[in-house]
């Protein structure tokens, strides 16, 4: 048996004296998709951040049998691993295009990815292909990011809350690239807090609290575990 894309072994976290994570420990297989879900403040977004470089982790964290603990974010992108913060990050003053551009690690190689896949999935981004992006709407924002980082054409995107705060119309469009994504056999790590999305694209769930993992099995195992979406889950 293959060893996991990605394997995360008692990850600890601190924001200065705050202990964050507590031995997090889970992994993900070549082409599947994977939600961390919890309420907000359970270190979902730590998690990913950790594991990405954002935030200094204790205990292993390994990309292709690789250890990537401890290296720096963009080393660990060079390595095939996108991450789609919550907060987008899009070059504002810079137009869609460009955006696309900055994502490409490098122009020699085709990937995945091209330009033209962007727009097919996405319409709208070509329609404002040369509009700065900073005027975007929300959703347009959140698609340009998640576009963006495929146009690195990574083996893993890790996406935290994509659809935050966006219509019900661009959250479809969002569930649709998802798919899209997962169907050109991508790993997807999934931070999300709506249920309906996660368990309807992800093989397999986690659910977060207080820093640890408590739960983990299938969409289906969660759908007939009413106590754990009652103690971790609902509002």
């Amino acid at each position: 048996m293959s060893a996991p894309l990605l394997q995360v072994q008692d990850l600890h976290a601190f924001y200065g004296k705050s202990h964050i994570l507590h031995g997090v420990t889970f992994d993900i297989a070549a082409g599947e998709i994977v939600s961390m879900l919890g309420r907000n403040g359970v270190g979902r977004s730590t998690t990913i951040k950790a594991i990405m470089g954002d935030v200094p982790p204790r205990g292993s964290i390994r990309f292709r049998d690789r250890e990537i603990g401890g290296m720096k974010p963009h080393q660990i992108a060079r390595l095939g691993l996108g991450y789609v913060p919550e907060n987008r990050d899009i070059f504002p003053s810079l137009t869609v295009r460009q955006n696309l551009y900055l994502g490409q690690k490098s122009t020699k190689k085709t990937g995945r990815w091209s330009m033209a896949d962007m727009f097919k999935v996405f319409p709208r981004l070509e329609e404002r292909a040369d509009t700065r992006a900073g005027v975007l709407s929300g959703g347009e924002q959140q698609m340009l990011t998640m576009c963006r980082t495929l146009m690195g054409d990574p083996d893993l995107i890790m996406i935290d809350e994509p659809t935050e705060g966006l219509a019900p119309m661009m959250v479809e469009l969002v569930g649709k690239l998802l798919s899209e994504i997962a169907g050109r056999g991508i790993s997807i790590l999934l931070v999300e807090q709506k249920l309906t999305i996660a368990l309807k694209i992800s093989h397999r769930l986690y659910v977060m609290g207080h820093g640890e993992i408590v739960f983990s099995g299938t969409p289906g195992d969660l759908a007939a575990n009413a106590g754990v979406r009652k103690e971790w889950l609902e509002v």
